[in-house]
């Protein structure tokens, strides 16, 4: 029998949705690239195209402009529509909203923090101790995104633990939104191994301080992991726009002319 019989291409379907169910994707996340699944899958690419072709044609998977195969979000059109779309367009629009965003998980992040030092169950600490190791895995990742998923992941499982239904709807609502977010810092910050090391060092805490049941510990930690977030991204903005501005300044390339000139 070959690799493309139906029987065969059923089959790598079914391991491929196991795949994805063992690695807790959520929807809106997106899969690795044909190659480096294939590689783990042990398939050929053109067998993995297949069955992936097939979960698109079910619903299960969607391939968007500009490349990549993601998990589609599930349907929930009034706050598509009337949250996460007129926020979506205003961060096109000025990336600076990106802000608004941070404010908003400091708010938000906070609270989930705190219920779920309370409240966690074993099940619940299963999947954050999950979500925490694979976010250090993911820290020496080459795939800026695949790495912000894993960062956002560790993030819901801390609001899934919370067990407030608002809160975690609010987080899922927000996910391409807050997945920009952390991409976005990602892309700014892990570039600066001193501010790398931090950022490790501030989700340790809120994992120690969630999994000992130590409310106001992961509530402190959550608030200043994210109020380091948005200062460090303010600085580096700002470092960056004056050297913009430095490169502008008339004669700021005199010392190059010079030396081509002598």
């Amino acid at each position: 029998m070959t690799e493309h019989t139906p029987r065969s291409a059923d089959t790598l379907r079914a391991r491929l949705c196991a795949w994805m169910s063992e690695r807790q994707l959520e929807p809106g996340m997106r899969l690795p690239s044909e190659r480096a699944l294939s590689a783990e899958l042990g398939v050929s690419r053109s067998s993995l195209r297949e069955a992936i072709q097939q979960l698109i044609s079910s619903g299960v998977l969607i391939s968007k402009r500009g490349g990549g195969t993601w998990l589609c979000q599930p349907q929930e059109p009034w706050p598509e529509q009337r949250i996460v779309e007129p926020i979506r367009q205003l961060l096109a629009a000025d990336p600076d909203y990106r802000y608004d965003i941070l404010e908003a998980r400091h708010a938000i992040e906070a609270s989930t923090a705190w219920h779920a030092a309370l409240r966690a169950t074993e099940s619940d600490k299963e999947k954050l101790r999950y979500a925490f190791d694979a976010l250090l895995k993911m820290h020496e990742s080459d795939d800026p995104d695949l790495a912000a998923q894993a960062d956002l992941r560790f993030h819901l499982a801390i609001a899934e633990a919370s067990h407030n239904v608002v809160l975690l709807q609010t987080m899922r609502g927000f996910f391409d939104l807050l997945q920009s977010s952390v991409l976005h810092s990602r892309q700014r910050m892990y570039t600066h191994p001193v501010i790398f090391n931090r950022l490790h060092e501030q989700h340790q805490a809120m994992f120690d301080a969630v999994m000992a049941g130590d409310a106001e510990a992961a509530r402190q930690a959550a608030m200043d992991h994210l109020g380091f977030v948005h200062t460090t991204m303010k600085t580096l903005h700002e470092d960056e726009a004056r050297q913009a501005r430095i490169t502008r300044l008339p004669g700021h390339d005199l010392p190059q002319h010079k030396e081509k000139n002598g």
